[in-house]
């Protein structure tokens, strides 16, 4: 018997970058979508460990269903030039090794431009996901990260239809952006159901048991421009202080954070049967936080986006948002920093509810699967 030769062709490998928190929540969808087309597409994950924690990653990739890692840098902490000459030092020699047809990056961390100009400088094309979100606060580092991606990337995969018009305006081809929707949600929407309950990650951490569903706020601090700066956050505390006499708050501190306010001599300045600050949660949990929530106080992207998924005021704790769309359509407050706007917006929310929002266009479960067969159909033609 004559044996059959196999003509198939290999699937082309494809390199995804985690390196941070958030990016793990976006690239979940993204991993399972590059399964149907695991006979054109091979992904090979690379996570570069801008922020490593080893306990809090394996919850991570255990809980989002994220495959382990082909590659961990294992970069850790260190300045912003620091951690992404280390990150880019380490990542070329993966390229090397593998010889992708195209590198896909997340978000605005460190890791997403190191990896990007990485891939571009060895004529690698990019895919950026999440791209042509814009502060117009170039104070902010990750503005810096997401202007020079998305001038850097072949594909930019947009979130919501406005962030095409910040691209054209800083003169990206048209041909080169594809709205996509928003991954963040197809990883809320897929998880939703399995989501911690607010009494149980409560009851996990010791934190007071009477907190009712509806009634408390959820409050999240971490970015620079609040933490770092004494006098900000003093006065960001002392306004949380304020809301807790209103509605008890449950506060996951950030290590950074927690760190800056023991510095600052602040912890006193929180009630302790008031505000019940618990170490950093998991996805579930946070997700599951967030669901039982009378309303949420933050200063991050991320959340932004998810409470105006789940239908939950937000009030932000910064002086802009490169989200706008949720400002627009959904849920959000951007109210700064100001003790006087925050109060007002917290007791606008309890007396009337806040803002009832509608969740965007494309914000639907299914942005991975419209990205992996926007790849498919630019970079795998014949197909």
């Amino acid at each position: 018997m004559t044996a059959v030769k196999n003509n198939a062709t290999p699937p082309k490998v494809l390199v995804c970058v985690v390196g941070a928190r958030p990016n793990f929540m976006k690239m979940a969808p993204i991993m399972r979508a590059l399964q149907n087309v695991k006979h054109l597409i091979a992904p090979y994950l690379v996570h570069t460990g801008q922020h490593y924690d080893q306990a809090m990653k394996d919850t991570f990739f255990q809980q989002l269903g994220i495959p382990e890692p082909n590659m961990d840098l294992g970069v850790g902490s260190g300045t912003h030039a620091a951690q992404t000459a280390n990150i880019m030092l380490k990542f070329e020699p993966v390229l090397d090794e593998v010889k992708p047809f195209a590198v896909l990056v997340v978000g605005d961390v460190n890791s997403t431009i190191a990896c990007g100009l990485v891939a571009v400088k060895k004529q690698i094309p990019l895919i950026h996901v999440e791209a042509g979100l814009r502060s117009y606060d170039r104070e902010m580092p990750e503005e810096i990260n997401r202007i020079l991606t998305d001038q850097l990337s072949d594909l930019l995969l947009t979130t919501e239809r406005a962030a095409a018009d910040n691209l054209l305006k800083e003169g990206v081809s048209e041909r080169r952006i594809y709205f996509a929707g928003n991954v963040m949600i197809d990883s809320l929407l897929s998880n939703c159901k399995q989501a911690s309950s607010f009494q149980e990650t409560l009851h996990n951490y010791g934190g007071n048991q009477n907190v009712s569903e509806k009634n408390y706020a959820l409050l999240t601090l971490h970015r620079p421009s609040n933490v770092d700066d004494p006098a900000t956050l003093a006065r960001l505390i002392t306004v949380i202080s304020e809301v807790s006499r209103k509605l008890p708050v449950i506060f996951p501190v950030h290590p950074r954070t927690q760190q800056k306010i023991s510095q600052a001599g602040l912890l006193s300045e929180l009630p302790e049967e008031r505000v019940i600050m618990l170490p950093p949660v998991s996805y579930l949990e946070m997700l599951g936080l967030m669901q039982a929530a009378r309303l949420v106080l933050t200063d991050s992207g991320g959340l932004q986006e998810e409470t105006t998924a789940l239908g939950v005021p937000c009030v932000t704790l910064r002086e802009n948002t490169e989200r706008p769309i949720t400002v627009t359509e959904g849920t959000n407050t951007v109210v700064g920093t100001d003790p006087v706007k925050i109060m007002q917006c917290v007791e606008e929310v309890l007396a009337n509810g806040g803002k009832s929002g509608r969740v965007p266009e494309y914000w639907d479960g299914m942005a991975a699967q419209r990205i992996v067969a926007e790849i498919v159909r630019r970079y795998l033609p014949d197909n």
